[in-house]
């Protein structure tokens, strides 16, 4: 594994450092919105602005590795994205602002796809796993991290946008200076969204919700926060608390996820994330216990997209897992881009509370919907399930890109999981 870690190191610190800009950039473009005036509902659509860009940069980005390179790609869109947030400090206009962020999202969208295909490469089957996780801890390190860089300056001031752009521009430099060379791009094979629908509906249907929820967390997070709360410094903390809940239960989540019906965990963490919205309403916003509520929502809400692919990989046969993972990305996407316009509709017509109202009613639907596939349908065995953990994979931004050669992973997972259940011939016959 050190090795490989070696191998990896320039492009984990690397989108380290994009993901330190991300996290306050996020934050502060919400912040300053309010301040400057905007409606609730306009800064939705426009925050909504940097999921679009991420579901249009799946597809994108793809295309522009396989034609000039990991490297160059990186680069360029770093030096895109390092432009484009100066572009948000001098030009202070909702519409401007939206593009931006869909510009902002498609750089974005192409640092994961360099990252984790790059990561696939360098990493062998038995390590795959703990390098994925490694590096879906620097993102929630860095975006976390990123909110507390806030209270360095005003936000009604152009410095924190200097900083961002410094920050990505920092970000760039171990990549360039790598002497390992860049991984060839492969891509798999796809599987349609009514293919895995058929397979698998409420894989679907819950990763289009949790979208829309994660959406709705770190897109209107900040117009909230910064609403309700007395100083600055507690919006930093605020956002960062919903990572810090991912960061203390995404491991055990998956490891309980391993053990039992999978079904059975997405509706314990429906119901808890409904209760801890319910909890933040009616909680003093200036007492400890409204942030252990936050942590609490963050711990249960964000491991759900994980669940979700595991849900999917259950159902599926290992030659199907990668390709299916594009319409992963293709639903959730189109949940994060309309929850965020949805709920600050709501938000600024009828209450800011709207905003707990709104992921409420997100995990309400997931958990009817779980409920109904729970009596209609019978689940599988829980010895059967794919390993979440072990086989790694735990969620990534852009799932599609998980290995430079689709085939033999799967194959792969598939023999990994035949020596920890102890089924090789069962599992042989399905892979063959």
């Amino acid at each position: 594994m050190w090795k490989d870690l070696t191998a990896s190191w320039a492009i984990l610190l690397g989108i380290g450092f994009m993901m330190l800009a991300n996290g306050l950039q996020g934050t502060l473009l919400g912040l300053r919105a309010i301040l400057e005036g905007f409606s609730t509902f306009t800064t939705g659509i426009m925050m909504s602005g940097y999921f679009i860009g991420i579901f249009i940069g799946s597809f994108l980005a793809p295309m522009l590795v396989r034609r000039v390179g990991h490297i160059r790609v990186f680069s360029a869109l770093a030096s895109l994205a390092s432009i484009t947030i100066l572009f948000h400090g001098v030009f202070i206009d909702p519409v401007f602002w939206m593009l931006m962020r869909v510009v902002t999202g498609i750089c974005f969208a192409g640092f994961f796809v360099v990252t984790e295909s790059w990561l696939n490469d360098r990493a062998s089957n038995k390590t795959r796993g703990k390098i994925l996780s490694i590096y879906m801890v620097m993102i929630t390190l860095g975006m976390g991290s990123g909110q507390f860089l806030l209270n360095l300056a005003k936000p009604q001031e152009i410095d924190l946008f200097i900083l961002i752009s410094v920050i990505i521009s920092f970000g760039l430099i171990p990549i360039l200076l790598t002497a390992k060379p860049a991984p060839v791009f492969q891509t798999s094979t796809k599987m349609s969204v009514i293919e895995l629908y058929k397979a698998s509906p409420l894989a679907v249907i819950g990763n289009c919700l949790t979208g829309m929820a994660h959406g709705i967390i770190f897109g209107l997070g900040a117009i909230y926060a910064g609403a309700v709360l007395v100083e600055i410094k507690l919006v930093s903390w605020f956002m960062a608390c919903f990572l810090i809940g991912s960061l203390v239960t995404l491991w055990p989540i998956g490891y309980l996820s391993d053990r039992i019906s999978r079904r059975l965990v997405m509706t314990a963490i429906s119901i808890i994330s409904i209760l801890a919205c319910l909890l933040a309403i009616i909680t003093a916003k200036d007492s400890l216990l409204f942030y252990l509520v936050i942590v609490l929502l963050g711990g249960a809400a964000m491991p759900m997209y994980s669940i979700c692919i595991a849900y999917a990989n259950d159902r599926l046969e290992p030659h199907q897992i990668v390709g299916a993972s594009g319409s992963l990305v293709m639903v959730s996407g189109i949940g994060l881009s309309t929850g965020p316009i949805i709920v600050a509709f709501f938000m600024d017509f009828y209450g800011i509370e709207y905003y707990f109202w709104g992921i409420a009613a997100v995990f309400s639907m997931i958990l009817v919907f779980a409920l109904i596939r729970i009596g209609s349908r019978s689940g599988i065995k829980v010895e059967d399930q794919s390993h979440l953990i072990a086989t790694g994979t735990i969620g990534t931004p852009i799932a599609e890109y998980n290995a430079p050669d689709a085939v033999e992973y799967a194959e792969a997972v598939a023999r990994q999981e035949t020596a920890l259940l102890d089924q090789r011939e069962d599992i042989t016959e399905r892979v063959l």
